[in-house]
Order: structure tokens, then sequence, then C-alpha cells
């Protein structure tokens, strides 16, 4: 077999097109096949697919290919163009690549599993490219799933924010508990952060919605109430959120009684910190012990922890009714705990409770979106810093959102 049927085969060409030469450069470590195409065609608009004939050519354009032999392999083409009457002079479709892309539609497709499943250091050492060139390859692949995919109403929704960078930087992230996609993200963590998803769905769309987890944050909340219709009704504060909030509570006594004990030498509390903010269940089992000891003693470190695990509860219920109950006796309990962080913690539930307990209605968590938060954490991490937000942002739909980022290979021109 010649070497130009050889590299017809390994670059997919088919008429009309077909490769003209092909030279090996072996010190330089490459491959660069030439293709053209046959005379007298008929070229489509790429805008409106009229059939017209050849305007000019576009100036030589290079592509590169899959390595063969370990060898770069590049592609080399003069592109037809046509003259338009709609759309004037466009270059025409080829099958090889997509529109100003600078890599074969092959290559780019092994390029995006190799970055999905590796760092961008990483993946470009292995595909032996730029920095610059791996991200736009990632840009390149969002922006064709963001456009590939279909409008649809997002049930139940998560809204979290996430850190972007160093100080208060932060991205808004809606996310899709159904499907465990990232929808949507907006800069910052304020009310104009999510006006920017919520403000631009059509009525009939905000109206879907069945249920919303957030965080107990004022500017999301004002945001929903103005979007979303019956939102107090359909918004359910996240039990991760409210669990956090009260192991900051349980903390906020340990630090203060360490502080009281220490003065009279008495160290019993000395390295608890993360012990108290375990749920029961969780505590580990050379912990148990230890824990088990704590609560024995006279501490209100103890008492605040009692108060945080029977807050817990309110998530086993299945009507309303009970979990009101269960919550009022809970609220006596903590307010009347003289432990002011905890009765500081039980009052801001209490300013929110229907919000709590839309809970028992709808049964929806941010386990998804937490779940979508250490993933992006781990990018972050990954990516050894990115150079601008908008290089975040794309990672994030790259590896979360969902899309389908793969361009078509083969394509009729």
């Amino acid at each position: 077999m010649q070497d130009t049927e050889l590299y017809r085969h390994v670059l997919g060409l088919e008429k009309p097109w077909k490769v003209d030469r092909v030279n090996l450069d072996v010190p330089g470590g490459r491959v660069d096949v030439w293709a053209v195409h046959e005379e007298g065609l008929r070229w489509s608009c790429p805008e409106c697919r009229t059939e017209l004939t050849i305007y000019d050519h576009a100036p030589e354009r290079i592509w590169r290919h899959l390595d063969t032999c370990q060898f770069k392999t590049y592609l080399h083409a003069r592109v037809p163009r046509v003259d338009c009457p709609r759309h004037g002079v466009k270059q025409v479709n080829i099958p090889w690549a997509e529109a100003r892309a600078r890599f074969t539609a092959l290559f780019e497709r092994l390029a995006i599993d190799v970055l999905q499943v590796s760092d961008v250091e990483g993946a470009r050492k292995i595909l032996r490219v730029s920095w610059e060139e791996a991200w736009g390859i990632m840009e390149r692949a969002v922006a064709r799933g963001k456009k590939r995919k279909k409008k649809r109403v997002v049930r139940k929704m998560g809204v979290d924010e996430k850190s972007a960078a160093r100080g208060h930087n932060y991205l808004t992230i809606v996310s899709d508990l159904g499907r465990g996609t990232v929808e949507y993200l907006g800069d910052n963590r304020d009310e104009g952060s999510l006006d920017g998803y919520l403000g631009k769905l059509s009525p009939k769309r905000r109206e879907k919605i069945k249920s919303i987890a957030v965080d107990m944050w004022d500017p999301y909340l004002a945001s929903i109430r103005k979007h979303v219709p019956d939102a107090d009704e359909k918004v359910v504060f996240d039990r991760y959120h409210l669990m956090t909030h009260m192991g900051k509570a349980v903390d906020e006594v340990r630090k203060a009684e360490h502080r009281e004990l220490v003065q009279n030498d008495d160290e019993r509390l000395k390295g608890t910190k993360y012990l108290w903010l375990y749920s029961k269940e969780n505590v580990p089992k050379e912990k148990t012990g230890w824990l088990r000891g704590l609560r024995q003693m006279n501490l209100r470190t103890a008492r605040a922890w009692a108060i945080k695990e029977n807050f817990r509860e309110l998530w086993r219920f299945f009507r309303r009714s009970w979990a009101e109950k269960h919550f009022k006796a809970w609220f006596f309990w903590a307010t009347h705990s003289k432990l002011a962080p905890v009765a500081e913690a039980a009052w801001t539930f209490k300013r929110h409770l229907a919000q709590i307990l839309n809970y028992v209605r709808h049964r929806i968590t941010n386990a998804v979106s937490e779940g979508l938060n250490s993933k992006i954490q781990t990018i972050k991490k990954k990516a050894y810093g990115f150079r601008n937000r908008e290089n975040f942002k794309t990672a994030i739909f790259f590896h979360c959102g969902g899309l389908n980022l793969y361009p078509v290979t083969h394509k009729n021109v």
C-alpha cells in the first residue's frame, strides 16, 4: 500500500478528498500529509446548504491529527470557499474538523478523553500540546456541549456557593439534583448571581420548579422569592448547612469551656475539636470509647453535642406535624440549655422553620450539590491554579456539566 493510500485510511478521508502527498521527517518526529479535492465539484454553503461552484480557496491550513507510529501527524489542505447569494463568501465544511479548529475531530475526541481523567498539565504532556491548546480544546468542547444542550426544566434544584479563589471570591452554583449536573455558574454569591439564572427562565419553566435546596442565605432567598411562584413552599433549607450551623455552635461551647478548664490545669477537652463534629453513627471505632467517657462527664460540650444529635432526628419524620412537634421539644431544650451559641442557632432555625420543615414534603437535600462541590474542589487542586475565573468555569462545566462534549467525526459536506 502506498503512503498516500495508507494515510487516506489513517485520516479517514473519503471522496471528494484524497491524499496528494506525504512527507516523513524522522529527525523532527513528524509526518505531514497534504489533502486535495477532486475538480469540477459543487460545494454546499455551510449556512443554508445551497450547492454552489467554487469561488476560491482559503490559504493553506494545518490540523494536528492523531499520532502515527509515535510521530506527530499534521494534515494540510486548502479549503474551498463559495460565494452564497444570501450569506456571502463562506468557507465550506470539511469532514475531518470543525470550523476554526486547529485539530482534527478524531484528535479532539482523544484529547477530551485524556482531559477527563487527567489534570491539564498531565494531559498536555500526554498529548504533546501546549497549555493554551489544551484549554482551547476544553473551551471548544464546553461551547459545543452547551450549544447542543436542550432546554429543560430543573424540577429539583440545588443552589450553593463555591470559593473560586482566596478571600471573599465565590461562584454561585445551580445544580440539577435529579441528574447530578451543574446547570449554571454565576459570579459572586449575591442576589444578582442567582438572578442571572432564574431571571432568564420563562414563566412556564419557573412554575415547573418543584423544590429548591439552599442554604439560609438571604440574597439567594430574595432572588428565589422574586422569580419562583410559591417560593416559600418550594424552598428547603439544606440539612448539611443546618448541621454545619449546629456544629459551629458546639465548637464555640467547646472552646469556651476548654479555656475555663485549662485555667485549672484540666486538659480533658484538648484535641477534641473534631470529635464533637461527628454524628453518633459516624464516630470512628477507635474513638467511641473516648467520646463515651467524655459524655459521662458533666461537660457543657457534651450537652451541646447531645442537642446537636437530637436535632438530626428531624429528618427522620414523614409527617410535617410530627416533625414540628419534635422541633418544638428540641427548641425548648436548646433555648433552656444555658448554652448561648446553641440557643442562638435554635432561634435562627425557628425564624426559618417553614423552609426547614418543607423537607418532609420534598425530601431533598443538597447532598448532590455537596458531591459536585467536592468534585469541583478536586478539579481546582488538579489544575495547579487557574489563570482566570473563566478557565475555572470551563473546567467545572467540562467535568460536571453533563454535556455532550465530543465533536462529530466523518460528517458530510
